[in-house]
């Protein structure tokens, strides 16, 4: 890494993943084999992640996922910088 990496812009992190969010939330709306289960799952999980740091709600993902024969729940947070911690 060198000094004129700081000057480079920065990628809009933030508006990728709301627009992965966007993508994803169209397919399971679409999709009726989606468990009911997962908008409730979703909302206690950002409740239990805002806790301990502050996050926005596109800023956490729950999926089903199917592996072969099994299911995977797949959770993905993105996370604030540093010194973003709720308290």
């Amino acid at each position: 890494m060198s000094i004129f990496d700081f000057l480079k812009p920065r990628k809009n992190t933030a508006q990728t993943a709301k627009s992965r969010l966007q993508i994803l939330i169209a397919q399971e709306r679409s999709s009726d084999s989606a468990p009911d289960y997962l908008p409730l799952m979703r909302r206690e999980i950002l409740e239990v992640i805002r806790k301990y740091v502050n996050v926005e709600a596109d800023e956490v993902k729950v999926d089903l996922v199917k592996n072969g024969d099994q299911d995977v729940l797949d959770i993905s947070v993105s996370l604030p910088e540093r010194g973003s911690a709720a308290g």
